[in-house]
């Protein structure tokens, strides 16, 4: 699974959103101006979506582009379409 292999690199990005949602938390605590909240809430957004490229791009290489078994290709193209669906909502 590319998410084991991944695994030290993934978890660098997770610490570094869980410090940026923390310092969302701690501007909206300290009542600092609404342009940095917003700065702060775009910087996590951006980690997020650079995290859920990294994982998609992973998924589709690993269980879409390389799988010879017909039957796990098609399960994982379809959780693919859920999770994008629930994404993009």
């Amino acid at each position: 699974m590319h998410t084991r292999k991944d695994k030290k690199k993934l978890l660098a990005r997770v610490s570094r959103i869980r410090g940026q949602v923390d310092a969302i938390y701690r501007a909206l605590e300290l009542e600092e101006e609404c342009g940095q909240v917003l700065n702060t809430i775009a910087a996590c957004r951006g980690a997020m979506n650079g995290l859920m490229n990294e994982v998609l791009a992973g998924h589709i290489q690993t269980h879409l582009a390389e799988p010879q078994d017909e039957g796990l290709r098609k399960e994982a193209a379809d959780e693919l379409v859920a999770v994008l669906k629930s994404y993009l909502k």
